[in-house]
């Protein structure tokens, strides 16, 4: 008897000795599932990624700027944003090229003027975006489907459904497409929450301009003259236009015809006005379509005689350049590659 009493309190001995072991163990690893307290995050914790993992801290110092409530004033009103944008619907030609030259990839922008769908120099970093629609007419379906947390467009283009597109989602509108494009790059900037990017971009491109200037020298006095080829229309391109724009920074000397025009935007000319349009140099484009009836007016235009007697012409100075750069995308890309061209035009190193 006595040696079963010893055996029965060995066994009872033996079951709690397990019972304290699963207790502990069951401690320890609530213990190592607990969040880290502030300031002593394991710094060898990493993420998915690789990367070491921020400390409380750190995460608790970034989310203030996350939730950040700013206002923009713009075309329609006044319009409030929380946060940084990060799925952004863009409505203009411009505005594309805005976000990109921002770092922004839009999740939705309107179809480029010309291309299938984007314009050679944007269609490499316009890979996946969905098109909706195109500026006359965005999709306002598709626009919604994308559930964008920020859409920005244009007075001009899109007055008739701001509302809807309010209802989908923040939205900030331009005044216009004429004239002075950076005036509207800056509002995507800062409806972006990068105005600093933004000045710096600008600063860039100011600066191009005052180099091309100090280079080009007395050749900033030779005038310039600027023509566009359309389907069964022919027009010459003054101050305000986005090429007039850049050669009104750049000091380039303008033509009579420029300087007497009625309209400071565009002259829509007959054959028999092509001697008013000669300059010094002499830059033309066509838009077409892809029908092939804005290449049939260049043609056209460029076999006849009062052109071929022009003295750009004769002379060699009359330079065929890209219509989506010079005139039809607008923005900011286009404007560097335009001063990229007339630096190589006019023998400047960049």
């Amino acid at each position: 008897m006595v040696t079963n009493s010893i055996k029965k309190n060995r066994s009872l001995t033996a079951w709690w000795g397990m019972l304290a072991l699963i207790l502990v163990v069951v401690l320890t690893g609530c213990g190592s599932n607990a969040a880290p307290s502030p300031g002593n995050t394991n710094a060898a914790a990493s993420n998915n990624s690789g990367a070491a993992a921020p400390s409380n801290e750190q995460t608790n110092a970034a989310a203030p700027a996350d939730n950040q409530t700013y206002v923009v004033k713009h075309a329609m009103g006044e319009q409030e944003i929380t946060g940084t944008p990060q799925k952004v619907v863009i409505l203009t030609n411009e505005g594309t090229e805005a976000l990109l030259a921002l770092g922004v990839k839009p999740i939705g922008a309107v179809k480029s003027w010309t291309g299938d769908p984007w314009y050679d120099h944007i269609a490499a970093d316009m890979e996946g975006v969905t098109v909706v629609g195109d500026e006359s007419q965005p999709n306002l379906e598709l626009i919604a489907g994308l559930q964008p947390d920020l859409i920005i467009g244009n007075k001009m283009r899109q007055e008739a459904v701001y509302e809807q597109l309010k209802a989908i989602a923040p939205t900030v509108m331009a005044e216009d497409l004429r004239g002075e494009w950076q005036n509207n790059f800056m509002l995507y900037a800062e409806a972006l929450n990068k105005k600093a990017e933004g000045e710096a971009v600008l600063a860039a491109f100011d600066q191009r301009i005052a180099d091309f200037k100090a280079k080009a020298g007395d050749k900033v006095n030779e005038t310039v003259s600027v023509v566009r080829f359309m389907d069964g229309k022919t027009r010459v391109y003054h101050t305000n236009t986005f090429s007039g724009v850049i050669f009104d920074k750049l000091g380039l000397a303008r033509t009579e015809m420029t300087k007497n025009a009625k309209d400071a935007f565009v002259d829509e000319i007959t054959k028999e006005r092509l001697p008013e349009a000669d300059a010094d140099r002499l830059f033309y484009f066509t838009y077409d379509t892809g029908d092939g009836k804005g290449n049939h007016t260049e043609t056209e235009w460029t076999n006849d005689p009062l052109w071929q007697n022009l003295s750009a012409v004769k002379n060699g100075t009359a330079y065929k350049v890209s219509d989506a750069i010079w005139n039809t995308a607008g923005g900011v890309k286009a404007a560097n590659l335009l001063l990229d061209e007339l630096y190589e035009i006019y023998g400047l190193q960049q």
